[in-house]
Order: structure tokens, then sequence, then C-alpha cells
């Protein structure tokens, strides 16, 4: 037989219901982090694919994989591992996704 401790176990109903707040502000944080990495993905890409063929392009090369870099750690921040769907809707080039390791 196995036994679990209460789920409120040394809990006060006001300590119960700050947590869950504080829970809702981290999970708000997280997903306007996510929002503004993926604005950035997407501004950093789009520079690349209007100026890419200039004599900049290492330089937009290294911005959108910075920025594609931190969006998929943003990502894997909160919870999400897989990014195929991400990188075939963002269309983020070869290019780019070489500098970051993948093949």
């Amino acid at each position: 037989m196995s036994v679990r401790m209460p789920t409120n176990f040394g809990r006060s109903g006001a300590q119960e219901s700050a947590l869950d707040l504080l829970g809702h502000e981290i999970l708000a944080e997280k997903a306007a982090a996510l929002g503004r990495a993926g604005q950035r993905v997407e501004e950093t890409l789009a520079k690349l694919r209007d100026h890419g063929e200039s004599e900049h392009r290492n330089r937009l090369l290294k911005e959108a994989a910075a920025a594609v870099h931190a969006y998929f750690i943003q990502r894997e921040l909160c919870g999400l591992r897989k990014h195929d769907a991400v990188i075939r809707e963002y269309d983020i080039p070869k290019a780019v996704l070489v500098r970051l390791g993948a093949s």
C-alpha cells in the first residue's frame, strides 16, 4: 500500500493562491518572451531575404542565426522541444540552420 501526502499539506489557502498567481505570472512572462523572440526571428529573416545577396550576407546570417538560436532556447524553456514545424513555418534557410550546428 502506498501513502501520498495531501496536496495542500502545510499550506494555507492564501499561500496556495499566491503560488498559483505567481505561476500564472511566470507563464505569462514566458509566453511574452517567446513572442518577442519570434518577432526578432521574423525581422532578421526578412532582412536576410531582402539584402541577403549583398556584401553584408555574413553579418545578416550571423544575426539571423543568433535570433533563431535564442528563439529555440526560449521554446525549450517553455517545454517545446521539437522545432521542425517552426523551421517550416518561418521558412528558416539551411544557411542559418547550419550556423546552429544542424546538418
